[in-house]
């Protein structure tokens, strides 16, 4: 079994603020605080995996984000179709992870039990600073997917293919996971937004949106213990990811060839 290739690519930007990316005060919270929003591939002769599916044009723009290009146009420029992709893991429910996933027809879906569990059951609906996240129409497909025998519900930790493995961490979300990825650089961790930025991770200050403060604090051990070292660990919504790690175009980093 080969080591797989890992790439993440940059779809859309948004200008903010630090106040709006780390829990409590911050004296430095009116400094401008860009984030970049990405997916992550995934590939190796055998499979070829999609982590996260961002958003589509509308709901980007909706939101004020600079549109770079759809995640099926940015797929494309590393010649993969998105009939190609036979798994896609969701690494959480949030709108801007799961606004593509329909286009994904022949990839069966892997998220938490936890994840889902909450977003149909009984709270989300109540918990108002976390429901605007979920993006229903979203969850009708993955729902109907599941129907179809097309999502796989872990309970913890799960080999998606051999490689390729899925860690539950929450904190973020009720069913947050992260993904470990076999390369020939070692084990890389898309920290998705179990980790926004790497100053989260490097500085233990969790992100401002969260189901649970303790979960997030555990979750950056976890991201920790899992990859093959720091310089292994990539950030769910940084723009330092494109610094960090070589550049096949201004918007695809190789995190690992």
């Amino acid at each position: 079994m080969t080591g797989f290739r890992v790439y993440a690519l940059r779809y859309a930007e948004r200008d903010a603020r630090r106040g709006e990316h780390f829990h409590g005060y911050d004296t430095r919270g009116a400094e401008p605080h860009p984030t970049a929003y990405y997916v992550w591939l995934a590939v190796n002769d055998e499979h070829t995996v999609v982590i996260d599916t961002g958003i589509g044009r509308a709901r980007a723009e909706r939101a004020g984000l600079r549109y770079l290009a759809s995640p099926v146009e940015a797929l494309a420029r590393l010649g993969v179709a998105a009939d190609a992709v036979d798994h896609v893991v969701l690494t959480h429910l949030h709108y801007d992870h799961t606004g593509t996933a329909r286009e994904f027809t022949s990839a069966r879906y892997h998220l938490q039990r936890a994840e889902l569990d909450y977003w149909t059951g009984p709270w989300a609906e109540r918990v108002t600073g976390e429901r605007w996240l979920l993006n229903d129409d979203d969850l009708a497909h993955l729902r109907a997917a599941r129907r179809d025998g097309r999502v796989s519900l872990p309970d913890g930790d799960a080999t998606v293919v051999p490689g390729l493995s899925v860690h539950l961490v929450g904190g973020h979300t009720a069913g947050m996971q992260v993904v470990r990825v076999r390369t020939a650089r070692g084990h890389v961790v898309l920290a998705s937004d179990a980790s926004h930025f790497y100053e989260n991770i490097e500085g233990d200050r969790p992100f401002p949106i969260l189901h649970s403060m303790t979960g997030m604090y555990g979750a950056f051990d976890r991201i920790k213990e899992l990859a093959d070292g720091p310089h292994l660990v990539v950030a769910g919504h940084d723009p330092e990811v494109l610094k960090r790690f070589p550049l096949l175009e201004p918007d695809i980093a190789e995190i690992a060839g």
